[in-house]
């Protein structure tokens, strides 16, 4: 298991903090006058999806989380129950909360396949015995292409530079696009920022 310096806990990597794993949301390294560089970040408890804040010094090391993943169906999401199934097994059926995966999950297409990340825990025994680690989450592609279903048209004299305008998605999801953009036209999202990053 590799251990990290202070500095190396940066955005999208997962560490092992107060012996649970944790996604790191935002890292910001920067010195106080005369003192030494901290490291402030926001980090995501993986298995109870609780946001921390905490400075990590110079002095500080920790863990990286030892993450299998593997990849799993993603099928629907039917009144706030994530449900999934096995890659070649569509009858093994799970279902994730929505605290496990982040907004992003709006930005993923039913029946497409995505990375579950697996935890196992050395403290546990049982888990360690049988070798399946618990699923803790999805990796998320961090970008992807999605078609406009609705899009308001844009109104003349609107197009002053920095418009934007709501569009809706395939998934369903809502974003704020340039009023260029019209339905049926497929673009490029960032699924940790939900923001529109270009035409696909």
């Amino acid at each position: 298991m590799a251990i990290l310096q202070y500095n190396e806990a940066t955005v999208g990597t997962f560490i092992i903090y107060e012996g649970q794993p944790y996604e790191v949301l935002e890292s910001r390294v920067f010195r106080m006058q005369q003192r030494k560089p901290v490291n402030a970040t926001k980090l995501r408890n993986l298995i109870s999806g609780n946001v921390v804040q905490h400075s990590f010094g110079v002095s500080d090391k920790m863990e990286e989380a030892d993450l299998e993943t593997k990849p799993v169906k993603y099928l629907y999401t039917n009144k706030g129950e994530y449900w999934f199934c096995e890659e070649k097994d569509p009858s093994k059926r799970f279902k994730l909360e929505h605290e496990m995966l982040g907004d992003g999950i709006k930005f993923v297409k039913a029946n497409s396949l995505v990375d579950a990340l697996i935890f196992e825990d050395p403290n546990s025994d049982a888990e360690h015995a049988s070798g399946q680690g618990k699923i803790i989450g999805i990796k998320l592609p961090i970008k992807v292409d999605l078609k406009v279903v609705e899009a308001p048209p844009a109104v003349k004299g609107d197009t002053v530079k920095g418009g934007s305008k709501q569009v809706k998605l395939e998934t369903g999801a809502t974003i704020n696009a340039p009023l260029f953009i019209n339905e049926g036209e497929v673009i490029r999202i960032n699924t940790t920022t939900g923001d529109y990053v270009e035409r696909a």
